[in-house]
């Protein structure tokens, strides 16, 4: 865009100084201009180079600046080229009326000086119509030029609105695929995850029926696969309904913890910063990403140590996962299905994430999700 801008100045520049040269040029041939009327010329050549950006300024300018040629040295004709460049500026950019007006003023006026310096009428009735059919073709092609961008620009708005029109459709198949899928997902993994769930719960009863202690592993296996079953049945029912739960995301915080440590993790969670609400959208990414990040830890880190840390700053909200696994600083890790999941997940809020080996041992996690600023989010 600036580039267009600095090309149109250059070419507008260009132009005016060669109306200018035009009609120098042929005052030289005609008679000997003094310095005034070069000056004159001059400067009604060259305010032509901002018709663009001030139209009836360089109208008005130019045609002062001729007119004043003209009563100073009854030049030929050519004296009305700037006038008639500037009434053809001034009618591309709508300013019809004041176009004709001032071309209308200038030709009774230009008549006038012709009728004081040439002796003979005729002469000047046959210069005056050919002015005057010159600020005519000017108008009319200023009104056809006004035309045919006007033209261009809905034709490219046309353009741009069957772009966007396919953009929605594409978009909005892909958002019922995406639907279809969860809900195949859905009938899958819910009726898995049932039985599961059934089968710890009967080992639960039996267990607390002989009077043996219950095993905490298989109490996590019960709690989690009953939670895993209600985050299912929640996802669906958003995807349906597009209502957000109150209960999802860090709200669920302390939940998630306590799973995690049932299932053996020693987690430890600190919150720094002003807690305030979240976007929908950051919230259930954080947790997702506070949630799979534990995943990890206990399939891959054999239940390390784990410590999460919130960071609610001023634009954005910082979600650190440190583990104290047996990664070690440089091992190359593969990222599978979890983290990719987070980077989609990081991207699409344009935010940034880390996951790497720490320098000290272990895997950290470092997501940054970028927030609307403190005062217009209390706003």
């Amino acid at each position: 865009m600036r580039g267009d801008i600095d090309r149109r100045t250059v070419l507008d520049t260009a132009g005016a100084a060669a109306v200018g040269a035009a009609v120098v040029t042929a005052a030289c041939l005609a008679s000997s201009p003094g310095a005034l009327d070069v000056l004159l010329v001059a400067v009604g050549s060259l305010a032509l180079a901002a018709h663009r950006r001030a139209p009836r300024l360089v109208l008005g300018v130019t045609t002062l600046c001729m007119f004043g040629y003209a009563v100073h040295a009854r030049p030929g004709s050519w004296v009305a080229l700037p006038v008639v460049v500037a009434v053809h500026a001034a009618a591309r950019n709508g300013y019809r009326a004041q176009a004709a007006g001032v071309g209308a003023v200038f030709l009774v006026a230009y008549s006038v000086v012709l009728l004081v310096s040439v002796p003979g009428l005729q002469d000047t009735v046959e210069r005056v119509l050919l002015l005057a059919g010159w600020f005519l073709c000017a108008g009319v092609t200023g009104l056809i030029d006004k035309n045919w961008q006007a033209y261009l620009r809905q034709t490219e708005q046309r353009a741009l609105d069957a772009e966007r029109t396919r953009e929605e459709a594409a978009l909005r198949r892909a958002g019922e695929e995406r639907l279809r899928i969860a809900r195949e997902l859905h009938d899958s993994l819910t009726h898995s995850i049932s039985i599961v769930k059934l089968q710890a719960g009967v080992a639960v009863h039996l267990a607390r029926k002989r009077g043996a202690e219950v095993e905490p592993a298989l109490l996590a296996i019960h709690e989690a696969s009953g939670e895993a079953m209600r985050e299912l049945r929640s996802t669906l029912e958003v995807l349906r309904t597009d209502v957000v739960d109150p209960r999802t995301g860090l709200a669920r915080m302390d939940e998630l913890a306590g799973r995690a440590r049932a299932a053996g993790i020693e987690l430890t969670v600190h919150v720094e910063g002003d807690v305030r609400r979240l976007p929908a959208e950051v919230d259930g990414a954080a947790y997702r990403i506070v949630q799979e990040a534990l995943t990890n830890v206990a399939r891959h880190a054999d239940r390390a140590g784990t410590s999460v840390r919130l960071t609610y700053a001023d634009r954005a909200l910082v979600v650190l996962v440190d583990d104290d696994g047996p990664c070690l600083p440089g091992d190359l890790v593969t990222p599978g299905t979890g983290l990719t999941g987070m980077r989609e997940r990081v991207t699409a809020l344009g935010g940034t994430l880390d996951a790497a080996p720490a320098p000290r041992g272990g895997f950290s996690v470092r997501a940054e999700l970028p927030l609307a600023p403190r005062a217009a989010a209390s706003g």
